[in-house]
């Protein structure tokens, strides 16, 4: 099973890029965290819907066929560490890869966010971009370590 991150916006601070880079390559070859970044539509002259559509159209073109949906949502399921790792575990025993997605600034438009088969909500805080990226591959990381056993998470 493949974790992908499908998230809208290709330019990330450097401290982002190496965090993110710091968590994925402890993944393990059998679940790889992989991040798969989609242009951002320009704002200019720009309503938020017709942003959000432009972006659910390259944000649907990058998740692979088959792949379970998971929102990124300010409105979706709260999970503990404990909780992420169970819902590890049934991704990994579904055998479909993951596709969990995060929207530009405006969102995800409803017509994709209406696909999902779960959401998720990372913090009831809002987030810059970046920050949400690597919190994301952080609590995956977390929910993966818990789940083997390993001691990086403690209670």
């Amino acid at each position: 099973m493949k974790l992908l991150v499908v998230a809208v916006g290709q330019r990330q601070p450097a401290w982002a890029d190496a965090a993110w880079d710091e968590f994925a390559r402890r993944f393990p070859p059998e679940m790889p965290l992989l991040l798969k970044a989609v242009k951002a539509e320009a704002r200019t002259g720009r309503s938020a819907a017709q942003c959000m559509a432009a972006e659910a159209q390259r944000l649907e073109a990058a998740i692979p066929k088959g792949a379970r949906r998971v929102l990124l949502d300010e409105r979706g399921m709260r999970a503990t560490s404990a909780q992420l790792a169970e819902r590890l575990a049934r991704w990994r025993s579904g055998g479909s890869d993951v596709a969990l997605l995060v929207g530009g600034p405006d969102g995800i438009a409803p017509t994709l966010a209406a696909t999902a088969d779960e959401s998720l909500r990372l913090s009831d805080l809002t987030l810059p971009h970046a920050l949400a990226r690597v919190l994301l591959a952080e609590a995956l990381y977390r929910a993966w370590t818990l789940h083997q056993g390993h001691p990086y998470h403690r209670e």
